[in-house]
């Protein structure tokens, strides 16, 4: 994954979920082109860049229990 300035993904259309209160404590996604884009609604600033593959492998891996946090 990376980083990258948010002036290059104004024109997305970012999703969060709809269990999201409001409360800016929310994680928004966006598909551009063969990539994901992810950011904390409070921080647009800062974006993800990754691929499906391996957002489902780390969405996955939450589910069971395997990440640490």
């Amino acid at each position: 994954m990376n980083t990258s300035a948010m002036t290059t993904h104004r024109h997305l259309h970012w999703r969060k979920s709809s269990y999201s209160v409001g409360e800016g404590q929310c994680v928004e996604v966006a598909a551009a082109g063969s990539r994901v884009r992810l950011r904390e609604s409070d921080d647009p600033g800062t974006v993800l860049t990754t691929v499906p593959a391996v957002l489902a492998a780390f969405v996955r891996s939450a589910k069971a229990g395997a990440l640490n946090v």
